[in-house]
């Protein structure tokens, strides 16, 4: 039997799902669900995983936030309900790393990512490619920042970054999240479903 991954992101109002089995197959696709995901979102699962079945999958990854509170909730809750029913791992990605993976540079330049957060305030993060080809390292952790304070921290990087801002299509990094969490699972990585927990950066107001 063929082992699949699965991915699942819910923290902006479209719904991106992500399979594969890292040989010769692997689909994604994005639905704009607004405030239905919580009420879609389980049967576009269902469908979207046929002809596999949950028995299919080897793991779970899914979007962490930052992102709205209630979708980001929704994605964690059902990630870790089939990561207990089906005792597998389950990964949990930050949305923003999934972006920059998306948009990665082929060097050593550090890839900065910023999401808006209310009250003019900045979701931030900073990443680099793994040289070896063994997925995402983390420079900086993401966090809540005043454009000022970002400002000095990407000054701190000398100019040798790209910045990029994750405003947009974000449910489409889906199969981006399944590529870094393939990365870990293949090093034996294998994170127990009680662990994963959403990023909300902010305390949740209307999300």
């Amino acid at each position: 039997m063929k082992e699949y991954g699965f991915a699942l992101h819910t923290t902006t109002p479209e719904l991106g799902l992500a399979i594969s089995n890292f040989i010769d197959d692997i689909r994604h696709d994005v639905w704009k669900l607004d405030r239905n995901v919580s009420n879609l979102m389980h049967q576009y699962m269902i469908d979207f995983i046929k002809p596999q079945t949950w028995a299919d999958m080897a793991f779970i990854a899914v979007a962490k936030g930052p992102g709205g509170f209630t979708g980001t909730r929704i994605g964690i809750v059902a990630a870790r309900t089939l990561g207990q029913q089906l005792d597998i791992p389950v990964f949990t990605v930050s949305t923003m790393a999934a972006f920059a993976w998306r948009n990665q540079v082929d060097d050593d330049t550090f890839i900065a990512v910023q999401m808006p957060a209310r009250g003019g305030m900045l979701f931030c993060g900073i990443y680099q490619i793994m040289s070896d080809g063994s997925g995402l390292s983390t420079v900086m952790l993401d966090v809540v920042l005043t454009p000022e304070l970002w400002k000095e921290k990407l000054a701190d990087l000398k100019d040798n970054y790209r910045l990029l801002e994750a405003d947009s299509g974000l449910a489409a990094t889906a199969a981006n999240m399944l590529e870094l969490a393939y990365l870990d699972y293949q090093q034996g990585k294998r994170p127990d479903w009680t662990k994963a927990l959403p990023f909300y950066g902010q305390h949740p107001v209307n999300g």
